[in-house]
């Protein structure tokens, strides 16, 4: 048999290690700006065009690379950070596996322009493909500037999968924050499309999150600060009232490095028991120190998931720690045993007796009485009515039986009813429709019977008439007795002004959206006030995550989001009258069988199915 195992061309093996590093351009930003922390840099710009797609360019004035460095850092498995595997068990920097530039470089172009301190001219290095094209000395300020351009060019079935312009941005803007929050002490820049994104001066913690998600952050910070043997623990968590339907601003930091772990957020929401409504998120901005020996770093090409030796005890310290900042600062209640000297009774009253209170009657007073100058407001009839027809009032309110026993009519009213749990056989239910466990409501047909879920038909009930309101522009509001005022960040500012025209066609009226601020004046006729602020951060996350996926327009992404929040939920009851609609309602659709999200929306069960069941 002849062999088959061979070992594969370079330019193959850096395109499957580039599948595993570099999934979508923020992958590539998150590693330059890494590389670039890894420099000593104090300023770093980040430059990207049509969302990273045609090009990515970091620019930092680190300590720059030598003509040999600058070749080398393009090799496989090529890195100053570890010399032997010991090191790995001791890591502090950003990159160690050597693999990044190497992948970036195997499907894209890049341009690499390095100079050190001390050298007089730089080095510029093309690189297509893993092929480098040229490599020439070249006039550049100290540091590093590196482009990367036409990213998959060569992998046309991976650039296919890419999202649209607006996700992909979004995703490298969530980078960018992740990389921005670890170094406060850094400068930061972006640009997109020669539009300016952030700048961010060199700050500490509180500054940087504030600069990056607006000045309201700031009243919504509540600090955390713990030092312990195993881990010191610093940073912010958000106040429980400013609790959002969606994890948004969540990070994890160790060791200055972003970390995802499902584990700690247990034990974040934990400490947060009690204090959040069912399905509200915290805000937290947390950073956490361990020793480098402690944590193993190398279980995920994209390092973003680390374990440590003692997670149980890092539980316990980071939910004490989140309790404790709460409690400090009157956040959440705490005991206290303290005698308030302000309860106490003064000594000059303790042996004083009470004293009963003085009522003086009238014993002469008469309401009905018209001779009574000082009482005519309180008579109960007109002038014109005879002082005896106030008796009138009375008549009818007890009548007797054949028997002679007095009924009264209020107690008859006012019993409760008591319904029997059988029906009479002979009798069949007026009612059309029934619901069940507040879930499912169930309607009689010709063939049996059929079962609604409630939730799931509201749901395309609601997406239709949404999608015809902003289609025929005539979307019917109610207004507000005083404007809604809500805050959001910069970001979120942008995505709201650009479905502002079609939330209005839905019945949504803005009077400002400005800076971090929005004032409503008017609302969708079937949302209530109290909802808006959830629908529209549940809006938001849809359109920065694009949820659904698969949309055929960015109208049909709202109307499917917003059809979501309005609808009702399953647990809430509905009379006859609301059951009857809903059905109505339902079958008045195009598409009355299905959810927006292709889910079943009722089934049908026929009497002979049920006949089966008794068999």
């Amino acid at each position: 048999m002849a062999d088959i195992i061979q070992l594969l061309p370079d330019h193959v093996a850096n395109q499957i290690a580039a599948g595993e590093v570099v999934q979508r351009p923020s992958s590539v930003v998150k590693e330059l700006l890494e590389n670039a922390i890894d420099a000593g840099s104090s300023t770093i710009k980040l430059i990207i065009k049509d969302a990273g797609k045609t090009l990515i360019q970091v620019v930092d004035d680190g300590c720059g690379m030598s003509v040999t460095d600058a070749r080398l850092s393009f090799e496989r498995h090529a890195t100053s950070k570890i010399t032997s595997a010991d090191d790995l068990f001791n890591i502090e920097t950003k990159g160690f596996r050597g693999e990044a530039l190497a992948s970036i470089a195997a499907i894209a172009h890049v341009e690499l322009k390095s100079k050190t301190e001390q050298a007089e001219t730089g080095t510029h290095i093309k690189i297509e493909g893993s092929e480098v094209v040229s490599q020439e000395v070249t006039v550049t300020p100290k540091g590093t500037s590196i482009q990367v351009k036409n990213l998959f060019y060569n992998i046309p079935a991976r650039r296919k999968f890419l999202k649209s312009n607006p996700v992909e941005t979004r995703h490298i803007i969530d980078e960018f924050h992740r990389v921005a929050l670890a170094h406060p002490n850094v400068r930061f820049s972006m640009f997109h499309n020669g539009s300016e994104v952030f700048q961010l001066p060199q700050s500490n913690n509180r500054q940087r999150i504030v600069n990056i998600f607006g000045s309201k952050t700031n009243e919504k910070l509540v600090p955390v600060d713990e030092t312990t043997e195993v881990v010191a623990i610093t940073g912010f968590v958000g106040k429980p009232e400013f609790a959002k339907r969606t994890r948004g601003e969540q990070f994890f930091f160790v060791n200055d490095r972003f970390i995802k772990s499902a584990y700690l957020n247990h034990a974040v929401a934990s400490a947060f028991e009690g204090l959040l409504k069912e399905g509200s998120h915290a805000s937290y901005f947390l950073y956490l120190q361990v020793d480098p020996k402690s944590i193993d770093i190398n279980i995920h090409p994209t390092k973003t998931e680390i374990k440590f030796d003692d997670e149980h005890t890092l539980y316990a310290i980071l939910r004490s720690a989140i309790k404790h900042s709460l409690g400090q600062f009157n956040i959440a209640p705490v005991l206290d045993f303290e005698h308030n000297a302000n309860l106490d009774t003064p000594y000059r009253k303790m042996q004083m007796n009470a004293l009963a209170p003085v009522v003086e009657v009238d014993k002469d007073f008469n309401p009905f009485s018209s001779g009574n100058p000082e009482n005519k407001n309180l008579r109960f009839r007109s002038q014109k009515q005879e002082s005896g027809e106030w008796e009138s009032l009375y008549v009818g309110l007890q009548t007797s039986n054949d028997q002679g026993v007095t009924i009264d009519k209020d107690s008859i009213e006012t019993d409760p009813e008591h319904i029997s749990m059988f029906q009479d056989a002979t009798q069949e239910s007026s009612a059309a429709t029934y619901q069940l466990h507040r879930k499912y409501v169930i309607s009689k047909i010709r063939s049996g019977m059929l079962v609604i879920d409630q939730h799931r038909a509201h749901h395309r009930i609601i997406y239709e008439d949404i999608l015809k309101q902003i289609t025929v522009k005539e979307g019917v509001s109610q207004q507000l007795l005083f404007p809604l005022n809500l805050s959001y960040s910069t970001d979120e500012i942008k995505i709201l002004q650009e479905l502002k025209e079609q939330l209005e066609h839905t019945g949504f009226v803005f009077s400002k959206i400005e800076d971090e601020n929005i004032e409503i004046t008017g609302v969708p006729i079937i949302a209530s006030e109290k909802q808006i602020s959830n629908i529209l951060e549940q809006l938001i996350h849809d359109v920065e995550n694009e949820v659904p996926e698969s949309n055929f327009s960015q109208t049909d992404m709202l109307a499917k989001s917003l059809s979501r929040s309005l609808c009702i939920k399953s647990g809430q009851s509905l009379n006859t009258l609301e059951q009857e609609h809903l059905v109505n309602s339902l079958f008045a659709c195009k598409e009355p069988s299905v959810t927006p999200f292709n889910q079943k929306t009722f089934i049908t069960m026929t009497t002979d199915e049920l006949d089966k069941k008794f068999m």
